[in-house]
């Protein structure tokens, strides 16, 4: 339990592995997934080490893989997941899923080639038929008089003058309906109108053989006379595209020449459903096996990588591996790396061995379900300095507290636990969906802090007794007005009825029956001076949680000083710190509780301003006649504070860097060889260190004022949506008043959760977060570590699979 508040003690560890037992050696490392491999390659070109030509061949492997996923993708056919975890296949297995997936590629290749030309030559003769169709229509509607006329104007004037017989000329072709009015002017422009062109449209779409789309096409028939009209109009359908068919003269030809192309049409039809359904049969038994194929070809490449990092010595018969990894796992490796050797069959055991090092480990943090949420909110500031205090831990309980003091309400609460619940209760049926939602997948992630966040907001709605801006009368208001303890006349129920505004004096017995047992009277919730109440009580709530949170980060690195044996930096450092701000700012806390404590309902007049207060202690200002002192002995009391505060300034700044240079010179005095000393660097860092911490006590208290802000902000936006919607819907007394406030209600609710819950929750959670990384975090957190990235299969697999 101890590693919780610290991250994992690592070690360097050499591997020597047997060359025919490294193989499965390390396929039993990424198994277990707890050793960083380091490279001990560097300067070796990739292509040039030793498993380029295995890695080479895993990633054709690959390729193939994603053809036929693309395919069966491409076919909407299921790819099954039942969730198997297939060992790794062994080197010599790698020649027969090359041909497995070799045969299967070619097959399917083949298949979609013969597809491709016999959907395309469907698609001619679906084309023909309806040209051969079209056609007869249009030469039957030739016979009409009319058109007979209009068409004769296609002769030369001289040879209609002399009654010269009509002998025309004609194409017929397929074109994208689109194309027609392009298609159409252009004829007209370069024929100069001595063509005669006659279109109608395809009802059903045709389907593109290459691309597999719906096209919708036109028949067309142009009329022309000449050999020379003939080759522009031939010119300009292959400038468009436009597919052009032989088309007889004689309907008796035609009609034969139909019926053939229908013949042919069924048939080529059977034909294509029979490869249909053999590409069908094909890819769905290749959807029942090809995400095992995929695992077994990722984690071979995986492998084959990792080998490439190792060092081969000079008989060539043993590989030499340098891993970061957990010193409590050492047992679990020992053990995985037997495990691999007898699955390999060599007799010769693999070696561990554990190495001194100067070098800083990776920081390695184990995490569950449960704290992994928050470990990332801690890493997304910077991952910790190896073995440094875990903010993590301490960060379970914060930081939820501190987003429900913004965020307090009783039912919003209740909402967001609601929400949190159903995703924590049905995590498994939901990680099994693997949702490819971005947005969905983060809130799934931090699914138990969401829940956190609802519990501690139920919490603090009590406090403040809030729930959708309404106060809760739990227990009775401590405030009443009884008639008895006023004089005859005043004060009776039709005063209360007739007046909006009255005032009840806590001074006067009988009318304050004492502090309320939990929570905040809901007698505010009426009175017209609560935010002045209010504003007052959270502010001062917000410094004594923001000090108390300071002060605690600052007891934390103690710990810190302590395991790193640093009593210079107790002494000089962690010391000053926690007595600079216990003087000021603790002793204001102080101050907070005492004129809580020291003054009731008769005195509160008399009592001074603490801002003030404090303002003049920090300027020794005693003389102010506007504020009086709050107890006898203050002034000497906060003498003496403001003196030993100040004083706390140069055993940071300069005692702590003289210290340092004496010691240096000590040890140089003793080894020679001690590493430099520089003492400008180290007096500018003591000094930036020191008034970045005096100037920030002042900078973050003042910070944690957001707390009281946000509050005030989330609650009076939950009293305006309160009052400019739902309450339309409840003031209303007509018959209709039901449907309307169903509307209503439903408007109120949609506005609650998109405003108050998503928008004002996600700015609640990100101050809360600030509050986190500097004002608590950079008191004893350095975050300048490097996270340990163990070679892990199963990591490796749900980057792959989550693409």
């Amino acid at each position: 339990m101890g590693e919780l508040f610290r991250s994992e003690e690592m070690t360097l560890a050499q591997l020597f592995l047997q060359s025919e037992a490294a193989y499965c050696c390390v396929s039993e490392l990424g198994e277990l997934g707890m050793v960083q491999f380091r490279d001990l390659n560097p300067d070796v070109n990739v292509f040039q080490r030793k498993f380029v030509n295995e890695v080479r061949r895993c990633e054709e492997m690959d390729r193939k893989l994603r053809f036929v996923e693309k395919e069966i993708k491409k076919a909407n056919i299921p790819t099954m997941d039942t969730g198997e975890n297939p060992e790794v296949p062994f080197p010599r297995d790698m020649i027969d899923l090359e041909a497995t997936f070799e045969k299967l590629e070619n097959e399917l290749k083949e298949i979609n080639t013969n597809q491709e030309a016999l959907k395309k030559n469907f698609l001619e003769l679906t084309e023909l038929k309806h040209i051969l169709r079209r056609t007869q229509q249009f030469f039957d509607e030739m016979e009409d008089p009319n058109l007979l006329e209009e068409s004769s104007s296609l002769l030369d004037p001289s040879e209609a003058g002399r009654g010269a017989p009509l002998r025309l000329g004609f194409v017929a072709g397929v074109i994208n309906r689109e194309r027609i009015p392009t298609f159409e002017r252009m004829l007209w422009r370069v024929c100069r109108g001595n063509v005669f062109l006659r279109q109608t449209e395809i009802e059903d779409p045709l389907e593109d053989p290459t691309t597999g789309d719906q096209v919708h096409k036109s028949v067309f028939i142009i009329f022309f006379q000449g050999d020379q009209l003939k080759n522009r109009v031939k010119k300009i359908c292959e400038g468009f595209r436009a597919s052009l068919y032989p088309c007889p003269e004689t309907p008796q030809e035609r009609k034969e020449m139909a019926s053939g192309v229908n013949t042919r049409i069924d048939d080529l039809q059977m034909v294509l459903n029979q490869t249909e359904d053999h590409r069908q049969r094909v890819l769905q038994a290749a959807a029942k096996t090809i995400r095992v194929w995929f695992i077994k070809v990722r984690k071979m490449k995986a492998i084959y990588h990792t080998l490439n990092l190792c060092n081969i010595d000079v008989t060539q018969k043993c590989l030499i591996a340098e891993v970061w990894c957990p010193v409590s796992d050492l047992d679990s490796i020992q053990f995985a790396l037997r495990r691999g050797t007898e699955r390999s069959g060599s007799t010769v055991p693999s070696i561990l061995n554990r190495m001194q090092t100067k070098q800083t480990p990776p920081t390695y943090n184990k995490t569950n379900k449960f704290t992994s949420g928050f470990q990332n909110i801690v890493d997304a500031y910077g991952i910790g300095t190896y073995r440094e205090i875990n903010p993590a831990p301490y960060t379970i309980i914060t930081f939820p507290f501190l987003f429900a003091v913004m965020f307090g309400d009783m039912g919003h609460g209740v909402l967001m636990t609601c929400a949190a619940l159903y995703l924590v209760i049905r995590e498994s049926r939901l990680l099994a969906q693997k949702s490819d939602n971005e947005m969905f997948s983060m809130i799934f992630a931090g699914r138990y802090i969401i829940l956190l966040m609802g519990i501690f907001s139920v919490y603090t709605g009590l406090i403040y007794n809030d729930c959708f801006s309404k106060s809760l009368n739990m227990f009775g208001s401590s405030w009443s007005v009884r008639p008895m303890f006023f004089p005859k006349g005043n004060w009776t129920f039709e005063t209360l009825d007739g007046n909006s505004v009255l005032q009840l004096d806590p001074a006067v017995p009988g009318v304050f029956g004492g502090p309320y047992p939990l929570g905040i009277d809901p007698i505010w919730n009426i009175a017209t001076n609560k935010l002045t109440f209010l504003n007052s009580f959270k502010m001062k709530m917000s410094v004594i949680l923001g000090v108390i949170h300071m002060l605690f980060g600052v007891s934390l690195s103690l710990f810190n000083h302590l395991y790193f044996k640093k009593p210079l930096n107790i002494f000089l450092g962690f010391i000053p710190e926690i007595v600079f701000m216990s003087s000021l700012f603790g002793y204001l806390i102080l101050l907070i509780f005492y004129k809580w404590t020291a003054y009731d309902a008769t005195t509160s007049k008399d009592a001074p301003s603490l801002l003030i207060a404090f303002i003049n202690m920090c300027l020794f200002n005693y003389n102010d006649p506007t504020n009086k002192p709050l107890y006898r002995g203050q002034v000497g009391i906060q003498s003496l504070l403001v003196v030993i505060a100040l004083a706390c300034v140069p055993c940071m700044l300069v005692v702590k860097t003289m210290v340092l240079r004496r010691q240096y010179l000590w040890k140089k005095h003793l080894h020679s060889e001690e590493e430099p000393f520089n003492f400008g660097d180290v007096a500018v860092h003591q000094a930036i260190h020191t008034i970045e911490y005096c100037l920030g006590c002042i900078s973050n208290t003042a910070s944690y004022l957001r707390l009281w802000a946000l509050s005030l902000a989330h609650a009076q936006l939950s009293e305006v949506l309160w009052g400019m919607v739902m309450h339309l819907g409840l003031s209303s007394r007509s018959g209709g008043g039901f449907f309307g406030l169903s509307i209503i209600f439903s408007a109120f609710a949609m506005l609650t959760v998109c405003i108050l819950l998503i928008m004002e929750g996600l700015s609640a959670f990100l101050h809360a977060l600030r509050l986190h990384w500097v004002e608590f975090q950079n008191k004893f957190y350095t975050g300048q570590g490097f996270k340990f990235v163990p070679f892990s299969f199963e990591s490796i697999l749900e980057g792959r699979f989550d693409e």
